[in-house]
């Protein structure tokens, strides 16, 4: 995992319980009350979503919840901002294709 803990401005990382979540299948380790964006990014995936009309990848852009290029479908619901939501263990997150399809 590659992680920033020693910040220059929001200080060295606190210690968090390790969870496991799983992206496509594939179960990857995430920190306990992290954003689902942030524990991808640590585990080196950057797609979140593809477009729907030309099938762009699409990752973090703002990282505050405005745009909605970090979507993903989460736990079967589809169009969950990535950035904001916070990872629980067993999560079930899958890339989004288009607009999403509720399972």
């Amino acid at each position: 995992m590659n992680r920033i803990v020693n910040h220059p401005i929001l200080d060295k990382e606190k210690p968090a319980k390790e969870v496991e979540i799983f992206v496509d299948d594939k179960p990857i380790i995430a920190r306990e009350g992290e954003m689902i964006a942030a524990a991808l990014i640590a585990n080196g995936i950057f797609i979140n979503r593809y477009t729907i009309h030309k099938h762009k990848p699409r990752g973090i852009y703002c990282a505050i919840g405005r745009c909605t290029d970090c979507i993903m479908t989460v736990d079967g619901i589809p169009n969950i901002r990535t950035c904001v939501t916070e990872v629980k263990d067993g999560m079930r997150i899958t890339t989004q294709k288009g607009t999403g399809v509720w399972s």
